[in-house]
């Protein structure tokens, strides 16, 4: 099959489009044929090497965790998805290797749900990974409630901007720092909008003057530390971007795949409740490219990889 794949660390360069082996399909997996591709910022730094410590690497990769398409052959212990269910998952297991960025994926029932049925595969490939990590903070570790003030962080972005969606549906009031030209879309996601930058503790203060109720940091760094001073008495602060949130009484998080909660955003897409923004879509042989606008760090929503089966 042909796939995008990587054979040592290293910058987009690396990525090689050509045939790679057929996926193994394993008891308890399903075989699926990729319509689309999510790029997520994981992705590039895996494939840079940044979580080798946490994830071993088994060369040649193929690269990508978000997949949209359709199942083509369950495995022999599975019975939740028959051939020609329209699936989702956040394809990651214990290793790297067997990647999205392919004709084909062998993923884990664990993994996936079904997809969306409002959304184009193109747009239902930007959910799982980005659409997981905000329903698991924001439910699970911040414990987000209905009229509680939550500062977002990268709000215009891919996990941001399913978070302001979120926060609003819990009933929260949703604080959003963007850049300037990003300001209008996070107004129509629902929250409201602050230039990030030097001055953005005041800028908050200004809209949340007795503190917001929780944070969700996205960045880490200067902004993770700006963002504790910001919290009421009481609030919390979590992070997707800096471990060192732990030494300001927050917590760290990794999201992980769980098939129900992915269930759940299913649900809630197919209520209008959360939306993906695809800002741009590039062929399978041109993944390097993709990768290189997500590194730019501008991004608006997501960025897909789709394969033209039409082409053959």
């Amino acid at each position: 099959m042909k796939a995008i794949s990587y054979t040592r660390y290293g910058g987009p360069e690396v990525l090689e489009y050509g045939e790679v082996r057929d996926p193994r399909v394993g008891p308890d997996s399903v075989l699926v044929k990729v319509r689309a591709a999510a790029v997520n910022p994981v992705d590039w730094k895996c494939r840079e090497g940044y979580l080798d410590a946490l994830i071993e690497p088994v060369f040649p990769v193929v690269t990508g965790w978000d997949v949209s398409g359709v199942v083509v052959r369950p495995g022999a212990a599975v019975t939740e998805f028959a051939v020609g269910d329209e699936v989702i998952g956040y394809v990651r297991t214990d290793v790297l290797s067997h990647g999205t960025f392919a004709q084909y994926v062998a993923a884990p029932v664990r993994t996936l749900a079904r997809k969306p049925r409002n959304l184009s595969h193109e747009e239902a490939a930007g959910l799982p990974l980005t659409g997981l990590t905000a329903y698991q903070v924001l439910v699970k570790t911040l414990g987000v409630e209905r009229g509680e003030t939550v500062l977002v962080h990268a709000a215009a972005g891919g996990v941001g901007s399913i978070a302001v969606q979120l926060g609003r549906h819990l009933g929260a009031r949703v604080i959003g720092t963007a850049s300037e030209r990003n300001h209008d879309y996070v107004r129509g996601l629902g929250g409201e909008p602050v230039t990030y930058g030097e001055g953005l503790g005041e800028r908050v203060r200004g809209l949340a003057p007795e503190g917001v109720d929780a944070v969700f940091d996205t960045v880490g760094g200067e902004t993770l530390r700006v963002s504790a001073d910001l919290l009421a008495p009481e609030g919390r602060l979590a992070s997707i971007a800096d471990p060192d949130v732990v030494d300001h009484g927050g917590r760290y998080c990794f999201v992980r795949p769980d098939a129900q909660d992915l269930l759940r955003l299913t649900e809630l897409a197919e209520r209008g409740v959360v939306g993906v923004h695809v800002s741009e879509t590039f062929p399978l042989e041109r993944a390097a490219d993709a990768y290189r606008s997500n590194e730019e760090g501008r991004t608006r929503g997501k960025i897909v990889v789709t394969v033209n089966w039409e082409e053959g």
